[in-house]
């Protein structure tokens, strides 16, 4: 019979779903790269020393990081928890007993006093693992430790990217401020120079109103990105935590000298390796084990009780009397008002719901890796386009005021020279900052080597 009832038990082997992705990566993200992201450490991908230094930190003091680590140790804590009911518990009892009984009810007619001492080592309800219900249950608490484990790793990378991402973000600021002042200190100065040329009838008042309009902006465009930079770098120190006091010099935007030239794989390999998707399957292998532990639970529970100790009805004599017991408990479940059958029904229905959610991870990864090996490609060609654009720019300019100097040109041609200037270094300090800001992100995204 028992054999028999533990065919029933038996408990079935997990088989990991196909990933619903595509075997390739769409023809527009193919890369180029050589480099395994999940093979390359942080530090190595990121040379900048002060950022290596922000992200140090961040991983320390982040208030956010601290609180993932703790549920880390809360789900260790469960799983060893779960884990100890697959050994009996051995308890040292000790205690008396003082009895007194009535003189009526003794047949000597005088009372009765019994004394009882004893000393017992007890194995109390140590339940026979025969159908595995227990170690499945044990198996669930582990899948949803390490997917606590995988879901830190993840917050971790998540953590990493932002930090670079505020950094790159708050050098782009600052690019861009020093490049506001040095527009608004050009901008006074044509100012000075076309009111000077009115004086002597070599301008309009046209031209004069126009500087002074073209000043005024330039102005409002400083105070509106330190305003912006602050936001930042309000951020960054939200992001860190604690920022040291003392931090190595940094890169600019351009010395950042990585371009995240990242071998993307194949989807189905590189997918499963990212912490979200390793979380989401702990978290399905844990609702399987949990159907296992269910359907066992509709089998019969064998309980052993078994104790080994002292009895004695004298405190002195106590070590001289030797008792035991020991009793063996079948109990088979016959009614429970369908109670076992609802715990079978919402372990499967939150498999179900499991297997959604892996595979809409898996999905949404795809999805990211496939936009930000796209984003790498465009931003690539778009950097290089800026890059001639603010060439050709700070020429015109030069020719310009060389025609303006000899009279061939009014000074506005100069002043419209200098803002397609600054419109093209603004342009290519962003997209700059952009294509390291995808960087970041596809580092994360291909499951970085935290």
């Amino acid at each position: 019979m028992v054999a028999l009832l533990g065919a029933c038990g038996q408990t079935q082997e997990f088989v990991r779903p196909a990933a619903p992705v595509p075997a390739q990566w769409p023809v527009a993200a193919q890369s180029v790269g050589q480099d395994d992201a999940a093979k390359i450490h942080w530090k190595a991908y990121f040379p900048d020393p002060r950022l290596q230094a922000l992200i140090e930190a961040a991983l320390q003091n982040n208030r956010d990081m601290r609180i993932a680590a703790a549920r880390v140790e809360e789900a260790r804590a469960q799983y060893a928890m779960v884990r100890a009911d697959r050994l009996p518990t051995v308890n040292l009892i000790g205690g008396a007993t003082y009895t007194g009984t009535p003189s009526d009810l003794v047949n000597a007619g005088t009372p009765a006093l019994y004394e009882r001492y004893d000393m017992n080592i007890t194995s109390v309800s140590y339940e026979v693992d025969f159908w595995g219900r227990i170690s499945s249950l044990s198996e669930a608490a582990k899948s949803s430790f390490l997917s606590t484990q995988e879901a830190q790793r993840a917050f971790q990378l998540s953590l990493i990217a932002d930090v670079a991402n505020a950094y790159f973000t708050l050098l782009q600021f600052d690019e861009l401020t020093q490049l506001a002042s040095d527009t608004l200190s050009m901008r006074e100065a044509a100012l000075d120079v076309v009111a000077k040329g009115r004086d002597i009838g070599g301008s309009y008042d046209f031209e004069v109103e126009q500087a002074s309009s073209t000043l005024e902006s330039s102005r409002s465009t400083l105070d509106s990105l330190k305003h912006q930079r602050n936001i930042t770098q309000n951020r960054l120190t939200y992001l860190v935590g604690d920022v040291p006091a003392a931090l190595p010099q940094g890169l600019t935007l351009r010395e950042q000298g990585f371009d995240a030239a990242l071998a993307p794989g194949v989807p189905a390999e590189v997918l499963l390796l990212r912490p979200d998707v390793m979380a989401a399957e702990q978290r399905l292998r844990a609702a399987h084990a949990n159907i296992d532990a269910a359907r066992a639970a509709f089998l019969p529970k064998i309980m052993l009780t078994a104790g080994v100790g002292l009895a004695s009805q004298g405190l002195s004599t106590l070590f001289s009397g030797a008792a035991w017991n020991f009793a063996p408990t079948l109990a088979v479940p016959l009614f429970d008002g369908g109670k076992l059958a609802a715990s079978l029904d919402l372990a499967e229905v939150r498999k179900v719901i499991a297997v959604a959610d892996y595979e809409k991870t898996i999905q949404l990864a795809f999805r990211e890796v496939a936009d930000l090996l796209s984003a790498r490609e465009s931003l690539s060609k778009q950097l290089r386009s800026a890059e001639i654009n603010e060439k050709a720019q700070a020429k015109r300019l030069e020719i310009s005021m060389a025609r303006n100097k000899v009279g061939l040109t009014a000074y506005l041609e100069v002043l419209d020279s200098q803002r397609e200037l600054v419109s093209a270094q603004q342009g290519a300090t962003q997209a700059r900052r952009a294509q390291l800001e995808a960087s970041a992100q596809l580092y994360k995204a291909l499951g970085g080597g935290a």
